[in-house]
C-alpha cells in the first residue's frame, strides 16, 4: 500500500488532498492546526501528527516509510507577511528545507511542492508562464519563490524528483471566511449572506484566475502521477480564465437573486493588480484540465458556507 504524507493536511486545500488520497493509501499528515481544523478530516482513517514543520527530527520521523509527500503546509497570506515576516519566513523557506532534507534522506519516491502565483508579483505579462522571470512584492511571495529554488537545487544536485506546482487563487469548502487574513471570495459570499455589503480593496476590476480546490487536488494528485519528464519542472494550477473582482460579485448576485453593494476602499500593499495563468504546461506534462468551472464552484461553496455558518 502506497504511504503518503501531507503537510497542512488538516487545512483547506489539504483537507480535500487527504481525503482523496485516503482512498489510495494511508495517510500521514503533519498540522500545527494553526489554521487547519481537526473537523476537516473527522471521519478519515488518517494518522495526524500535530507538529510544527520548523521542527527538523519531528519532520526526519515523520517520513520515515513514507513513498510521497505533499508539502501544502505555509502561512499563506501576503497581508501576514508584510506586517510579521519572520514567522513566514521560517515556516515557509526553512520548513520546506527540512522536509527536503528528511525527503532526500528517506529516498521519497516524488516531492510535490505547492508554491504559489504570488512568486509573479507585477510583471506585467500576461497570460503568466512558468518561465518568465519570477518578481515578487511581497514577503509572503519571497518565501515562496526561495523554497521553489531550494527544490530546484534539491532536484539538481540530490536527484530528488521535485515537481513544484503554483496554485492560483483557490477558493472553495472549508475556506476559512473569518479574520483579517481570510480570501476574498469567502468572505464576499459571508457577507452576502448576511445581507452586509463585501469590502472590496481597490476598484474591482483587478482580476484573477480563480480556481476551485477541486480542481487543485486534481492537479495536485496528476502531479505523482505524471511521466518522469515531469519531474524537476514547475506548472501553473489554475482555471486558466480570468475574472474581475467586480464580476465575481456579479456572479455571487445573480446565484442568490440578490443585489449586491459592495464597499470600495483603498488597495492594500502587496496585492497584484492582474494575475491569469496559461496551463498549457500543465495540460502537456500532467494530463490536467480543469474539471469544474467556475460557476459550479460558486455555487458549492455558497451552500457549504450556508451550512456552516
Amino acid at each position: 500500500m502506497t504511504n503518503y504524507l501531507v503537510t497542512g493536511g488538516a487545512g483547506f486545500i489539504g483537507s480535500h488532498l487527504v481525503e482523496k488520497l485516503a482512498k489510495r493509501g494511508r495517510v500521514k499528515i503533519i498540522d500545527d492546526l494553526s489554521t487547519g481544523k481537526r473537523e476537516n478530516i473527522k471521519g478519515l482513517d488518517v494518522e495526524l501528527i500535530e507538529a510544527d514543520i520548523r521542527n527538523l527530527k519531528t519532520v526526519q520521523e515523520a517520513c520515515r516509510g513514507i513513498d510521497y509527500i505533499f508539502h501544502l503546509a505555509a502561512i499563506p497570506s501576503v497581508s501576514r507577511s508584510l506586517k510579521d515576516p519572520l514567522p513566514t519566513n521560517e515556516v515557509n523557506i526553512k520548513g520546506t528545507l527540512n522536509l527536503l532534507i528528511a525527503a532526500k534522506e528517506n529516498r521519497i519516491k516524488r516531492f510535490i511542492y505547492s508554491s504559489s502565483s504570488s512568486i509573479y508579483g507585477e510583471n506585467v505579462k500576461l497570460p503568466k508562464v512558468e518561465n518568465m522571470p519570477p518578481a515578487p512584492i511581497s514577503p509572503y511571495g519571497v518565501s515562496k519563490l526561495a523554497a521553489e529554488y531550494y527544490c530546484q537545487f534539491f532536484f539538481s544536485v540530490y536527484h530528488l524528483k521535485t515537481i513544484i506546482l503554483r496554485y492560483f487563487n483557490v477558493f472553495g469548502e472549508r475556506q476559512n471566511p473569518q479574520g483579517e487574513y481570510a480570501a476574498a471570495i469567502p468572505k464576499f459570499i459571508t457577507s452576502a449572506l448576511k445581507n452586509q455589503s463585501p469590502i472590496v480593496y481597490g476598484n474591482g476590476e483587478q482580476e484573477r484566475d480563480f480556481t476551485y480546490v477541486e480542481n487543485t487536488v486534481r492537479a495536485t494528485i496528476l502531479a505523482s502521477e505524471a511521466p518522469e519528464e515531469a519531474v524537476g519542472k514547475v506548472f501553473n494550477i489554475a482555471s486558466g480564465k480570468v475574472k474581475s473582482v467586480n464580476e465575481v460579485l456579479l456572479s455571487l448576485s445573480k446565484i442568490l437573486h440578490q443585489k449586491i453593494k459592495p464597499i470600495y476602499v483603498k488597495p492594500r500593499p502587496g496585492d497584484i493588480k492582474n494575475s491569469w495563468a496559461d496551463i498549457s504546461q500543465s495540460k502537456k506534462f500532467l494530463g490536467y484540465s480543469p474539471a469544474v468551472d467556475f460557476e459550479k464552484g460558486m455555487r458549492q461553496t455558497i451552500n457549504w458556507l450556508k451550512s456552516n455558518s
